[in-house]
């Protein structure tokens, strides 16, 4: 079972007019979780070595279903905006790295295809929605995902996180990186950008 955590770059850090995209199959990339990723394709090792070089973010951006992974249309244009927390170099050039989401992103066009996509981006706020709705989904949220750690070895690790979270948005993007796997579904999520619907389309998807 994942398990992210939330960090303060979420809102201190900028959005940047460019980033780098990294495209994988089933990869939904939410704010304030953790993300682990092995790099091995040179072109994102170079990637990574111009990122670590500069401000350390980038996007990871879901293939769509049945597409070519190379074509522009290949990938959803709204991503998740990561920082990458740690990363470690093996002995064959391969990368171990663990990235944070930061941000909903959109991907407006590209402004360079080679060595690696590198993207014009815009900043997906997000609208609250009912607020006194969210609160009360919420509750509901986190007894259903009790319910489902319930027979997990990191149950109480997970309860004791769910719990610690006091913002309704960000528990929606924790518990959607931690309970749902399927790729479409997680994209669905990522998109959706009124919090109370997505608290509700959670508790659909869980109950």
């Amino acid at each position: 079972m994942k398990l992210p955590v939330s960090g303060s770059e979420s809102i201190a850090t900028p959005t940047p007019k460019l980033a780098p995209v990294m495209v994988l199959p089933g990869a939904a990339l939410f704010p304030h979780a953790l993300l682990p990723l092995y790099i091995f394709e040179p072109r994102y090792r170079q990637m990574l070595a111009d990122t670590l070089a500069s401000d350390r973010m980038f996007c990871v951006a879901m293939v769509r279903p049945g597409a070519e992974e190379e074509g522009d249309d290949s990938f959803f244009p709204v991503t998740g905006l990561g920082l990458i927390r740690a990363c470690v170099t093996n002995p064959d050039g391969t990368l171990h790295l663990v990235l944070q989401g930061l941000r909903r992103v959109s991907i407006v066009d590209l402004a360079r295809r080679e060595p690696y996509r590198l993207a014009h981006l815009r900043h997906l706020v997000t609208s609250p929605g009912d607020l006194a709705e969210n609160l009360e989904l919420a509750r509901h949220l986190v007894a259903i995902c009790a319910g489902l750690a319930a027979h997990t070895p990191e149950s109480a690790q997970v309860q004791q996180r769910l719990e610690e979270v006091d913002d309704p948005e960000i528990l929606a993007d924790v518990v959607a990186h931690t309970f749902i796997q399927e790729g479409a579904r997680r994209q669905e999520l990522l998109e959706e950008t009124v919090v109370t619907r997505r608290l509700r389309r959670l508790i659909e998807l869980l109950a």
